[in-house]
């Protein structure tokens, strides 16, 4: 099958298991949480389902606590992890509201979401310390985590990007989201002492090594020397990216997502030879393994979750330009007013 073929199955598989509410669990019967939901919704958008994913996010408006969050995790629209509300889990509705709108060109839908992204920014922008960095989360127990992840805020700053290109849309007000971004950027960029300064350190993740390029943190040199410091570290050239560089496990949304950050980082050729290994992992429904335990040959663990659909075809996007958001994780498009530092004007599309 090529590509498209492969995300026509990959699509219909995401809108089989959606429920009629809206929302998108991981698999039949199981839970979803905020940040997953959105990134299906995104698969959604690129197969055509547009109706669906629509309904994907009215669900989101629909269960947004008063203070602009969501919470860890629901199943059948119920809390099931009422906890912690997840200050990167918050911020992806931005992403995926303006992916949405990027291939559809539907301008009512954006509006109709304004209020609901409007909300989940300004929360988690309240959780951004004097140092720039986002904490982590809201704990409903014991009140902010005070402490920062760089995949975490690293996807809180391509959320910023989408949300002020929202807002600019709009002709709405963006200053306030203007300097948090620039000045997480700024943290991302030259204080990593800010982050996992309360628990194990995060480095053996491979999230931690790429996406700082894949929201846009990292360019160009710069960012193919990043690929390239630990690309061994992490990367089986037969088999897909590692999730934890020190254990024998490949997981296929992390080999999607770094698919995306070798286009943005201007390593096309790297980006087409990883995804062509991961067909492999597709069921005949359309679904795709979590991730497969080379050691032990067996695909582990016994789960297709749909968020791992939604990475494959916006990997797909991307490489094959196929909508009119292919281009959302490999470059940066930011509204840009009197431009700051850390905020240019690229042509997006």
């Amino acid at each position: 099958m090529n590509n498209r073929e492969i995300a026509e199955l990959t699509a219909a598989y995401i809108a089989r298991v959606q429920q009629p509410s809206g929302a998108i669990p991981w698999f039949d019967g199981g839970t979803l949480d905020p940040w997953d939901h959105v990134e299906s919704a995104m698969g959604l958008s690129i197969g055509g389902y547009h109706a669906q994913a629509e309904a994907a996010y009215d669900w989101m408006a629909q269960q947004q606590h008063p203070q602009g969050y969501w919470l860890a995790a629901y199943r059948d629209d119920k809390v099931v992890d009422g906890t912690r509300a997840e200050t990167n889990f918050v911020a992806y509705i931005a992403t995926g509201v303006w992916h949405h709108f990027l291939v559809t060109g539907n301008l009512q839908f954006l509006e109709r979401l304004w209020p609901t992204v409007e909300k989940a920014l300004n929360f988690v922008s309240e959780l951004q310390s004097p140092h720039g960095e986002i904490y982590w989360a809201l704990d409903t127990r014991t009140g902010i985590n005070k402490d920062a992840l760089i995949t975490g805020c690293s996807s809180i700053y391509k959320s910023f990007e989408c949300a002020l290109n929202i807002a600019a849309t709009l002709d709405r007000p963006i200053e306030q989201w203007l300097d948090v971004r620039n000045r997480l950027g700024v943290a991302l960029r030259e204080r990593p002492e800010r982050f996992d300064r309360t628990w194990e350190s995060k480095e053996r993740y491979s999230m931690d090594w790429f996406y700082p390029i894949l929201a846009g943190i990292v360019e160009d040199k710069a960012a193919q020397q990043r690929l390239a410091q630990r690309w061994a570290e992490f990367v089986d050239p037969e088999l897909g990216c590692r999730c934890v560089s020190d254990q024998p496990w490949v997981t296929i949304a992390e080999s999607c997502e770094l698919t995306m950050a070798c286009l943005a980082a201007g390593e096309p050729e790297k980006a087409r030879a990883l995804f062509a290994n991961l067909t492999r992992y597709q069921v005949e429904d359309g679904s795709w393994w979590t991730g497969y335990a080379f050691a032990d040959d067996v695909m582990w663990p016994d789960e297709r979750p749909t968020w791992t659909a939604g990475a494959v075809l916006l990997a797909i996007d991307a490489l094959d330009k196929i909508t009119g958001a292919a281009r959302l994780f490999t470059c940066q498009a930011v509204a840009s007013t009197e431009s700051t530092q850390d905020t240019k004007r690229v042509s997006g599309g």
